[in-house]
C-alpha cells in the first residue's frame, strides 16, 4: 500500500466485509442496514470529499412524491400501475426516513407544497386530471384529497407573474444538513468507519474478495462493495446509463416579513424554491442547457444564475428588498427511467444509484434495499 504505516493498515483497512462507496443518504443507509442485521460486520464507508459529495447534503430539502404535472408527465410515459408504484416507494421513503431519524433531528415540516403556473394551458391539464391523481394517491397519502386548487394564495405569497397555483397538502420540507448529520452520527455510534478525502478510482473483482484502489494509489480488499455514488456513477460503473445532472441553487439573506411558506415547483419542476426560515432558496435551470449541466464537476453558469435571479425579482420576490448570500451546485444522477438501478454488478460488487432527483424521498429504502442484497452473499 502507498504510504500507509502498519499501524495505518490494521486499523482501517484490515479484514474488511464491506466496503461502501458515497456517505450519501444511499450508502449511509445501507451500512447502518447491513450493521444492524449483523453486528460482527466490519464496514467502511470510503466518501471522496470532507462532506457527501453529490446532493445528499446540497439538495433544496424538499419532501416531496411528485408535483401534479411532474405525475402528469409521467403517466404520458408509463403506465398508472408503474407511476403509483413509484410514488408509494417516494411516499415509503419519506416515512422511514422521518421514523429512523425522528422528525425534530431533520427539521421536518409539513408546511405543503405548491406548483405554480405562468401559463392557462399548462394549468388547465392539471386541473382536469385532479380528480383522478386524487383517487389514485389516495391509498398512499391516506387523505382524499391531496392535490387541491388554491390561487387564493398568489396574493397571499405576495408572487406576481403567476396565474394559478395548485396545493399539496401532503408535502413537506426538512433540513439536509441536519439529515446527513444524524445519520453520520447514527453510522459512527455503530462503530462503522467513514473515511473521507478517500476518492474511489476502480474496484476490481477478484473472485473471491473486491480489490479497491483509491485515486491517490492507496488500495485494500474488501468481501464485498456498494456503489453509491448517484451522479458520479459512470466513473465506476461506464456501461450502465447514469447521467450526471447538475443543479445549481442560491440562497438570499433574511427577509423581512417573508410571505411565501412551503415547498414550491415551478415549470414541470425545472425550477423549485423553498422558505428556510425567512430566507428563500431557489434552485433549477438545467432546462436551459441540458448538456452544460450534464456534468459531475461543480460550478455556476451566467445563464442559469440569471433566470434564477430573474424569478426572484419577477415572481417570487416581486417590490421587496434582499441580497443573494450564496450559491452552490450539487450534482444528481438520472436517467431516461424513473427507476432506481438497484443489482449486482458482479459477484462481490452491488451498486444503488441514480435516484432521479428523488434522494431524500427513496434514498433510505434504496440502501436498505442493496444492503439486503448483499447480506444475502455474504
Amino acid at each position: 500500500m502507498m504510504n500507509l504505516s502498519f499501524w495505518e493498515q490494521e486499523t482501517f483497512f484490515k479484514n474488511v466485509d464491506v466496503a461502501v462507496v458515497g456517505s450519501g443518504i444511499v450508502g449511509l443507509n445501507a451500512a447502518l442496514s447491513l450493521k444492524k442485521k449483523n453486528r460482527k460486520l466490519r464496514i467502511v464507508v470510503l466518501e471522496r470529499g470532507s462532506l457527501p459529495s453529490g446532493a445528499s447534503s446540497k439538495n433544496a430539502g424538499f419532501a416531496c412524491f411528485g408535483s401534479a404535472s411532474e405525475l402528469l408527465d409521467d403517466l404520458d410515459k408509463y403506465s398508472d400501475n408503474e407511476v403509483i408504484t413509484t410514488v408509494e416507494k417516494r411516499w415509503k421513503g419519506l416515512e422511514r426516513l422521518r421514523k429512523n431519524l425522528g422528525d425534530k433531528a431533520i427539521d421536518f415540516h409539513n408546511w405543503g407544497g405548491y406548483e405554480i403556473f405562468d401559463t392557462e394551458d399548462a394549468f388547465r391539464r392539471c386541473e382536469g386530471q385532479l380528480a383522478h391523481l386524487n383517487r389514485s394517491l389516495s391509498g398512499i397519502t391516506g387523505k382524499k384529497t391531496t392535490y387541491k386548487k388554491a390561487d387564493e394564495k398568489i396574493n397571499a405569497f405576495g408572487f406576481k407573474n403567476v396565474r394559478h397555483i395548485i396545493a399539496n397538502t401532503a408535502e413537506g420540507q426538512l433540513d439536509t444538513g441536519k439529515m446527513i448529520g444524524a445519520l453520520i452520527a447514527k453510522v459512527r455510534a455503530e462503530g462503522i468507519e467513514i473515511l473521507n478525502g478517500f476518492g474511489v478510482q476502480k474496484l476490481e473483482d477478484e473472485g473471491k474478495q473486491v480489490r479497491i484502489v483509491s485515486d491517490s494509489g492507496i488500495y485494500f480488499y474488501s468481501r464485498k462493495a456498494i456503489v453509491a455514488t448517484n451522479g458520479f456513477a459512470q466513473q465506476l460503473l461506464p456501461d450502465y446509463d447514469v447521467q450526471p445532472a447538475r443543479a445549481q441553487v442560491l440562497i438570499t439573506t433574511p427577509i423581512k416579513g417573508l410571505k411565501p411558506k412551503g415547498t414550491f415547483h415551478y415549470d414541470s419542476g425545472y425550477y423549485y424554491f423553498r422558505n428556510i426560515g425567512d430566507r428563500i432558496l431557489l434552485g433549477g435551470g438545467r432546462n436551459l442547457d441540458f448538456k452544460t449541466e450534464a456534468t459531475s464537476q461543480f460550478g455556476l453558469t451566467q445563464l442559469v444564475q440569471n433566470r434564477l435571479e430573474g424569478l426572484l425579482r419577477d415572481v417570487i420576490l416581486p417590490k421587496q428588498r434582499y441580497e443573494i448570500e450564496m450559491r452552490w451546485s450539487g450534482i444528481m444522477g438520472v436517467g431516461p427511467a424513473k427507476k432506481s438501478i438497484v443489482k449486482a454488478v458482479s459477484k462481490n460488487v452491488f451498486c444503488a444509484v441514480r435516484m432521479g432527483g428523488m434522494g431524500v424521498a427513496i434514498g433510505s429504502l434504496v440502501g436498505e434495499e442493496v444492503a439486503g442484497m448483499v447480506g444475502e452473499s455474504l
